[in-house]
């Protein structure tokens, strides 16, 4: 199934979007480094922000599959910039973290790291950006 996205420059490096199924929208800006204001996500920042949530997705639809509840699980994403050969991501390092009150099994360790290395948008990511996620309990230590 498409979906459909429409978005239109508003002109000083701002453009508005438009999910076509729901009639969400959302705003992008160019970042500060790349002569926009930074004043909404920039579309770099859009690809790190669909990596993050497509993990917490994927993880989701496997915990519930297997009546584990996850909610309160976060993600964390640093996206890091490089310049060359070309102005790109480089890097999107991923932390996810589950609530201290979730324990899991290795078998189910196992099976919810493997579903998130495999979500749509981190298989979706060029193979020259490194992409490692990480997962922690909330009681571990940064």
């Amino acid at each position: 199934m498409a979906v459909e996205i429409n978005a239109v420059y508003q002109g000083e490096l701002h453009c508005d979007a438009t999910h076509g199924p729901s009639g969400q929208t959302l705003s992008t800006d160019a970042p500060t480094d790349n002569g926009g204001r930074g004043e909404a996500f920039s579309p770099t920042d859009l690809v790190a922000t669909a990596l993050g949530t497509c993990v917490l997705t994927i993880l989701g639809l496997v915990s519930a599959r297997h009546d584990l509840d996850l909610k309160g699980t976060t993600v964390h994403v640093t996206k890091e910039m490089i310049q060359s050969p070309v102005r790109r991501i480089g890097r999107l390092t991923t932390v996810v973290t589950y609530p201290a009150s979730v324990e899991l099994d290795d078998e189910m360790r196992s099976r919810l790291e493997s579903a998130a290395r495999h979500c749509p948008v981190h298989q979706s990511l060029h193979p020259d950006i490194d992409a490692p996620i990480e997962f922690r309990n909330a009681d571990q230590t940064a």
